[in-house]
């Protein structure tokens, strides 16, 4: 017979309403007799689970309060054993009638799984071999009116995860090791950057103007002004403004808000890590982007080869950098250089089956995209930088000097995933006032008549922007990849979610 756990079934609707009405119940008895946990303001723990059981042969016998969620129990008459998960993990209470009083253990036999309780007791291993707390006492913290899935056959449906993010913490604690891995990535970034002489600025979420490249905002309206205003799609502009006031190096951790559609690697708010560096150049971006993957690889994770979805992924040894147009050569046999006129660009996509979103108007320019998005993202497995991108798809990108139908821009992959871009930023005005227009022209003739040219940005750079290297990265995207998850809904507390209709 096997020993797996047997799923029990599914509790009927009339049996769920029964819980919810004996749980209620119990309160309404517990504040009756003066005893509302909801009134209880404070409990002083001094230890976590996990630093008990790490340092038992230290703790043993030492008394010791800790406080968490009771996810389990088993009643002996006498003496019961229950565990209760904290903020570090599980440990066992040992729960003896005649150590804490007749009253006080038949109140704790009434208490249900999910209470919150905060417990006193003496560290010891039990016959068994467990690390438990042998209880002084025990009380009841807060009540818990709703019962939680049951282990085997709970929270499983990745929806209800995502929207009962809480509940999923609870019956999934290994859930929260992917967050608490977040937390320390942001931090190793921050660290980084830190220790290089960046500043941590925030920048404005509001913004008057419908701007930045592709991507659509969400509209909102600020009724005091009677102004209609746009949750931002960057953050680049007002950083670029700061190293226009004379910051040398600025980043900001920013969110992220553009109305667009939703896979595994999008969602329409996330956080976004921009720096800008005066004086330096796109290359210099690259072996920035380089050296913080390395330290954030090797400080979190501890070592240089992930596995990310069952593949070996390197991401300490040197990373491989081809130009757009090498790139394509090396993986399509098409080389740019050959095309002497658009038409002959256009004609080679149509021989090797290219869709071309503007087909007879599209440019070389347009072509080598189409090229790489068809035949060389999918192969960029290992990390990679491709530079040296086309100007028709990069507006904010300075030009190259010795070829101005190119600009200094990258953008690199793991994993077939676009991870980060990057340039050597535009910061003659009259080339991007054009740019802004021609931008602004095109979304008009899209439709979008809200569009307008940042004049303000614009006037800034009028002023003098230094060279500047500058360098934003999806932070979802990398904790995705350092946690071995396939969405980003994995990485994300709550995602956005579609409301469930009534």
């Amino acid at each position: 017979m096997s020993n797996q756990p047997q799923n029990k079934p599914v509790a009927t609707e009339q049996e769920l309403n029964d819980i919810l009405r004996v749980r209620r119940e119990k309160l309404a008895k517990l504040t009756e007799e003066g005893n509302n946990p909801y009134l209880v303001t404070k409990f002083d723990k001094t230890h976590l689970s996990a630093d008990i059981i790490a340092n038992f042969e230290q703790m043993e016998g030492q008394r010791v309060s800790i406080a968490g969620r009771m996810i389990s129990r088993r009643v002996m008459g006498k003496a019961s054993f229950c565990h209760v998960l904290d903020g570090a993990g599980q440990i066992q209470l040992y729960v003896k009638r005649d150590d804490i009083g007749v009253d006080e253990y038949m109140a704790f036999k009434s208490w249900d799984i999910g209470d919150i309780v905060g417990a006193t007791g003496v560290v010891f291993r039990t016959q068994m071999g467990e690390i438990s707390l042998h209880l002084e006492s025990i009380c009841l913290l807060s009540k818990s009116l709703l019962p939680l899935p049951e282990k085997y056959h709970g929270l499983t449906n990745t929806d209800i995860r995502y929207r009962q993010r809480y509940v999923d913490l609870i019956v999934n604690p290994e859930v929260k090791d992917t967050f608490v891995k977040r937390s320390r990535i942001l931090k190793e970034i921050r660290a980084f950057l830190d220790n290089r002489g960046y500043i941590e600025v925030d920048t404005p979420v509001l913004h008057t103007l419908e701007i930045g490249a592709n991507a659509r905002p969400f509209k909102t309206h600020h009724n005091s002004l009677d102004l209609d205003m746009y949750l931002r799609i960057e953050t680049e502009l007002y950083l670029k403004r700061l190293i226009v006031g004379g910051f040398e190096k600025v980043y900001e951790v920013g969110r992220i808000f553009r109305n667009e559609g939703m896979d595994a690697s999008h969602n329409p708010e996330f956080t976004s890590i921009e720096m800008y560096q005066a004086y330096s150049n796109y290359k210099d971006m690259m072996d920035l982007i380089e050296e913080m993957y390395r330290h954030v690889t090797r400080t979190v994770v501890g070592k240089d080869v992930i596995t990310y979805q069952g593949v070996e992924i390197d991401m300490c040894s040197p990373w491989e950098r081809l130009t757009m147009v090498e790139a394509v050569k090396k993986y399509a046999g098409v080389d740019y250089n050959e095309w002497a006129t658009d038409a002959d660009a256009v004609a080679c996509a149509k021989a090797h089956n290219v869709e071309l979103d503007k087909d007879e108007a599209a440019t070389k320019g347009n072509v080598l995209i189409a090229f790489f998005e068809a035949f060389v993202e999918d192969k960029l497995i290992q990390p990679t930088i491709i530079y040296d991108y086309p100007v028709e798809n990069s507006p904010l990108a300075k030009r190259k000097a010795d070829n101005p139908a190119f600009t200094e821009r990258f953008e690199y992959f793991i994993y077939a995933r676009e991870m980060g871009n990057a340039f050597s930023e535009l910061n003659d005005p009259i080339d991007q006032k054009a740019r802004f227009v021609a931008q602004v022209e095109a979304k008009r003739k899209a439709g979008n008549m809200t569009a307008e040219v940042d004049e303000d940005f614009v006037t800034a750079l009028e002023y003098g922007l230094p060279p500047t290297g500058g360098l934003g990265l999806g932070l979802d995207r990398l904790v995705m990849l350092l946690t071995d998850s396939s969405t980003i809904r994995d990485v994300l507390l709550f995602p956005t979610m579609k409301p469930i209709s009534k």
